[in-house]
């Protein structure tokens, strides 16, 4: 019986590969230890709350909100999984109630039923069953868009219009009556100061929070500004009083539904939304008084629960919230797909392989770097399945396991003929970095192409540090935190060249200058982001520094290093020579293994 030997290439290429994802924090620069506990980003509770979903609504769980005479019905079990597993993964309460709430609304559960005992309300019963006090619209925060606000504009603009007497069509002064059955289910309420007022202070409310947006310095943020429009007008009034027929069938359309119709039209929406792969479609007016009404009961959660609500949000298109443009986000925000994963596994025949399928296709055609979103992925859906393994996870790694195994093997197998060749690590991790932006200035440029109808090519001829500090060392090396970035585009052959485009186009276009720079910038900006992000995947440094060390080339730490300066794309933030070490030091101990 014989037995075939690997070669010295085969024996590296296995080695460095192995040792690369012996643990997923070795291939990227974010610190994803610190997500599974909530610091930075919801997505490893999100993910958790997907799988705990989509296994309990498997096996038959009750995930409706019920009109029942009693003190708790099946969907209170339900909930308290999903509180208790978002705890777990590093959630602190109020945030857990909304996630747990938002999740199980877009899996079909109603937002409220019932009036008045026995009278549910989703948000109520998710900040119950977590223990949270409620705190009302006013200091809920938005997502972070840089800066922030709370849902204060909305409260104030809505308080001073009912002061004025601007808001309800009759003044209290006038009533006969003060409040009853015959205001609250007769003609005065129902048909003639419910419908006005949730449609006015709708308006109100999201326009104050749009113009709180912009004076703070901010782009508004339509699906904040909707969403906390809504909430703010239906914590003051009936919040899910029948309206006249004129609006709607009766028992459909209530104040809920009209007062997220005016915030979503206030704040420029589409009047229908569609989830992502299956298709299936949303009222954007339910959809926004929908979550208006969880959102008014939920508690206080902080930015980052909210910022997890817009991942959300990024299963629908056409978009508007979340990451769900062809741009990779960063590991911190991969949290659409598990909400897609989840919708996919909702659907009726659904099995893993048809789950992953669909997810690995959507990230091969859509994404500018489709290779480094998988491996994202990738990254996320280990560390969630650290905590708590489930169907989500599962496909989402059986989605992207193979073009993590690819992209091992080709960096592997270019480290050790390069090196064989001659070549000088450093030179390696450089070219790659090359290859990684030259290929997404391809689909950038291709994707805008096919878009605008036109032969768009874009190059980006200058990126790293020091576009403008002179006095940090940490500004000075790590190109993320002062990016000095050249561009050139070209648009059926005429070329705008874009000089620091960072540090001084875009201030100039912000404040009225050198407009004739507006359709470069705007088309730059996907390439440069993608880029920016690139931190969050360092296969290009760590698979190199392990081949050489593997062969005994260079020192651990010594790779590590050289490795990580030569990453001028890959590396942007500091901490890829860390985890390069530790794949380079597996590596080097695989390869004193004697295998028999």
């Amino acid at each position: 019986m014989s037995s075939t030997q690997p070669t010295e290439r085969e024996q590296v290429i296995l080695a460095a590969t192995t040792a690369a994802t012996a643990h997923p924090n070795w291939v990227t620069s974010d610190m994803v230890d610190a997500l599974m506990g909530g610091h930075g980003q919801l997505n490893i509770a999100t993910f958790t709350v997907a799988d705990i979903l989509v296994s309990e609504l498997k096996r038959g769980a009750d995930n409706k909100l019920r009109l029942s005479n009693a003190p708790s019905q099946g969907i209170d079990e339900l909930l308290g999984k999903l509180i208790k597993g978002a705890l777990a993964a590093g959630a602190m309460p109020a945030n857990a109630a909304l996630i747990s709430a938002v999740m199980l609304y877009l899996t079909g559960t109603r937002a409220q039923i019932g009036v008045p005992a026995g009278n549910r309300k989703l948000g109520a019963t998710a900040r119950m069953i977590a223990g949270v006090d409620r705190c009302g619209v006013a200091a809920i925060p938005t997502s972070k868009k840089n800066n922030k606000v709370s849902g204060f504009p909305a409260v104030a603009a809505l308080y001073e219009a009912m002061r004025k007497g601007e808001l309800s069509p009759l003044s209290g002064y006038d009533l006969p009556i003060s409040g009853g059955p015959l205001i609250g289910h007769g003609a005065l309420g129902e048909d003639i100061i419910f419908p006005i007022m949730a449609d006015k202070g709708a308006r109100v409310a999201t326009k104050a929070m749009m113009d709180a947006f912009a004076g703070g310095g901010m782009k508004p943020h339509a699906f904040n500004c909707a969403v906390i429009g809504a909430a703010a007008i239906l914590e003051i009034m009936h919040p899910d009083a029948a309206v006249a027929e004129e609006y709607g069938a009766y028992e459909r359309v209530n104040t809920a539904y009209l007062a997220g119709k005016a915030a979503a039209e206030t704040a420029g929406l589409p009047e229908k939304v569609h989830v992502l792969l299956t298709g299936q479609e949303y009222s954007t007016a339910q959809l926004i008084g929908d979550l208006g009404l969880i959102f008014k009961d939920i508690g206080g959660p902080s930015v980052i629960g909210i910022m997890a609500v817009d991942e959300m949000m990024g299963i629908f298109t056409p978009d508007f919230a979340g990451h769900a443009g062809p741009v990779n986000p960063p590991l911190g925000h991969i949290s659409t797909d598990a909400v897609i994963a989840m919708k996919l596994w909702l659907e009726e025949g659904a099995t893993q392989e048809s789950v992953s399928d669909a997810l690995r296709k959507r990230r091969e055609e859509f994404l500018f770097d489709p290779e480094i979103s998988m491996i994202s992925m990738n990254i996320i859906a280990k560390k969630a399945a650290q905590l708590r393994r489930g169907p989500v996870s599962d496909a989402m790694i059986l989605a992207s396991e193979p073009v993590l195994a690819k992209a091992l093997y080709r960096r592997a197998a270019k480290a050790y003929d390069d090196l064989k060749a001659g070549k000088e690590l450093g030179q390696i991790v450089r070219e790659l970095d090359d290859e990684r932006k030259h290929k997404v200035e391809r689909n950038v440029g291709a994707f805008f192409s096919k878009m605008m109808n036109k032969s768009i090519s874009l190059s980006l001829t200058h990126i790293g540090p020091g576009a403008r500090r002179t006095n940090s060392r940490l500004a000075k090396e790590w190109m993320a935190f002062d990016t000095h970035l050249d561009v050139e585009v070209t648009v059926d052959g005429v070329t705008t060249k874009l000089e620091h485009l960072s540090d001084r186009v875009l201030p100039d276009l912000a404040q009225g200058k050198r407009k004739e720079l507006t359709e470069a910038f705007m088309l730059s900006v996907p390439l440069v982001s993608e880029l920016m992000f690139s931190s969050s995947v360092s296969l290009n440094v760590t698979v190199p520094a392990a081949v050489a060390v593997a062969m005994g080339r260079m020192e651990v730490g010594e790779a590590a290093k050289v490795a990580q300066k030569a990453g001028y794309i890959t590396c942007g933030i500091p901490g890829a020579d860390v985890n390069a070490e530790h794949a380079a030091r597996a590596a080097k101990n695989f390869m004193g293994v004697q295998v028999v």
